[in-house]
């Protein structure tokens, strides 16, 4: 007896692999070159956060060139922007279109400018974005010259999270303002000048300058407290 032959099976269908999707990038927006041409000191290579009012006086430099809804719509993309954030971030002063500093960050726009950064940063939870972001939290909150009730008041940080990496920074600016005060104690009970004391204590002039005058203005805070 013959046994009939197996019935030839279908080859299974070949899986084409899907093409990888380009990564998007957003359009510039086309007010922006011209932004850059008009005013590079502030929309050039280093976008430099912005004084106040700057779409005002933009409209009103430029009322036949800068249509204003296009206007808003390109400093709110340009604004939005990463290397925008992190200037804002580091706390660099607001600018004139001239490239001017001319008036310091309110302390809850460069709290809010930090969150954003460390959450647009693909590597936000390594060791290392986490020890960048607690000093970035120690510097704003130093140079807010605020209580930290009153720097908390107005960042108002909403998670949890947050709060402890806050309450990091804190904790690490209690621990350098007190290594502060020591040197300054130890510079007014030492009777010599300030570049000796330096020279003694191996630091640099200008940052033993620093120091002792950061030392004195927390000082002054705490007696006026």
């Amino acid at each position: 007896m013959t046994s009939s032959p197996a019935t030839p099976t279908a080859p299974a269908p070949r899986r084409t692999a899907k093409p990888a999707r380009a990564p998007q990038t957003r359009e510039i927006h086309p007010l922006l070159p011209k932004l850059r041409e008009l005013y590079p000191k502030v929309f050039g290579a280093q976008a430099l956060p912005l004084k106040l009012g700057v779409f005002h006086e933009l409209v009103a430099n430029h009322p036949d060139l800068l249509e204003a809804k296009a206007l808003r719509e390109a400093l709110g993309q340009h604004t939005r922007s990463t290397r925008y954030l992190e200037q804002v971030a580091m706390g660099v002063p607001r600018h004139d279109l001239q490239g001017n500093p001319v008036e310091e960050l309110a302390p809850e726009h460069v709290h809010q400018a930090i969150m954003e950064v460390v959450r647009r940063d693909r590597n936000g939870q390594s060791a290392a974005s986490q020890a960048k972001l607690r000093m970035r939290l120690r510097n704003a909150f130093e140079a807010s010259g605020l209580s930290r009730g009153e720097y908390a008041e107005l960042v108002k940080p909403p998670l949890e999270a947050w709060n402890a990496l806050l309450d990091h920074a804190y904790a690490e600016h209690g621990a350098v303002a007190a290594k502060r005060e020591a040197l300054l104690k130890a510079f007014e009970a030492s009777g010599q000048t300030l570049a000796q004391f330096a020279d003694m204590y191996g630091m640099d002039l200008n940052t033993a300058e620093d120091a002792l005058a950061h030392a004195k203005q927390e000082r002054a805070s705490k007696s006026t407290a």
